[in-house]
């Protein structure tokens, strides 16, 4: 039975097995390269901080025709937009999102809050105290990183 939620960090697993995180971390692995060596349809990927198991992606087809009203709509343009500058800008505040993208997001961003993927990080220093915003472990997870450096260096305007 499959029972997280959200991925199994290190810490969490060392408190379930009596280990140390360190030990925990070096187990996870173990079991990430022996799922890779076997090749079969499931892997443990490292993602979002923690550890989940998943279905191979090449499975995905076959996966969705099981349960095809549980893959989550997909995000619009402005929502991957507005997402993209949160991300590599963080924290950032609406207004700065809008400099960027030249229109309003607050909808766009009301949405990115509703599927966890962005959150209030704190208030800026500027008139009003503007909220800012970052992105989450669910963010990480969606896009399958295991952290913020894992996002693809930006392009140099040339």
């Amino acid at each position: 039975m499959l029972v997280a939620s959200e991925p199994l960090t290190p810490r969490r697993a060392a408190g379930i097995l009596g280990l140390t995180e360190a030990q925990a971390r070096a187990y996870l692995r173990l079991l990430a390269a022996e799922y890779e060596e076997r090749r079969g349809g499931l892997e443990v990927i490292e993602v979002g901080g923690g550890y989940r198991l998943v279905s191979r992606p090449e499975f995905d087809v076959y996966i969705s025709r099981l349960e095809p009203t549980r893959a989550p709509a997909p995000l619009s343009a402005a929502a991957v937009e507005t997402l993209a500058i949160v991300a590599y800008r963080q924290p950032v505040t609406r207004a700065g999102i809008e400099a960027v993208r030249g229109v309003r997001c607050e909808g766009v961003l009301g949405t990115l809050l509703e599927r966890g993927l962005i959150e209030e990080v704190g208030r800026g220093e500027g008139p009003g105290r503007p909220i800012l915003y970052g992105t989450t472990s669910r963010f990480l997870e969606y896009f399958g990183l295991r952290d913020l450096a894992d996002l693809p260096p930006l392009p140099h305007p040339g």
